[in-house]
């Protein structure tokens, strides 16, 4: 099984989520800028900037193609409790690419709030995730 994980962060707090999917999947975790030739399984990583998502992941996302990627599983962090899983579906879904009705998502750090986020329990959680995908 071919396994990425593509990932993009402002401040760091899903490079620590790829980092340990990363760890847990056998694979590096490369950002956005890495080119993707082909996966079974596409881990992508991003955060929630200005309530949506950046459009750098817009870009990565529009160069992909039907046929190149099997399956992406969102992950990801915010300081408030909400995803980039909504608006990744949707631009999967207008590019032919399916995406997994599940998702991994935690609160990150942003200043004061939600200090050391994602912390070790989050690190833990989101391995448990990846490996849920890994063993079926």
């Amino acid at each position: 099984m071919d396994i990425a994980i593509r990932y993009y962060t402002k401040t760091g707090n899903t490079k620590k989520l790829a980092e340990a999917i990363a760890k847990t999947v056998g694979v590096p975790a490369e950002t956005i800028e890495t080119p993707l030739e082909k996966a079974d399984i596409l881990f992508l990583g991003s955060s929630v900037y200005g309530g949506t998502l950046d459009p750098s992941v817009r870009e990565f996302l529009s160069r992909l193609q039907p046929g190149q990627v099997s399956k992406i599983v969102v992950f990801g962090t915010a300081a408030i409790l909400h995803s980039t899983y909504r608006p990744i579906k949707r631009i999967a879904k207008q590019k032919g690419l399916s995406v997994s009705d599940k998702e991994f998502h935690c609160r990150g750090q942003a200043g004061k709030l939600h200090a050391n986020r994602p912390n070790e329990e989050d690190l833990h959680a989101v391995s448990l995730f990846a490996n849920s995908f890994v063993q079926n």
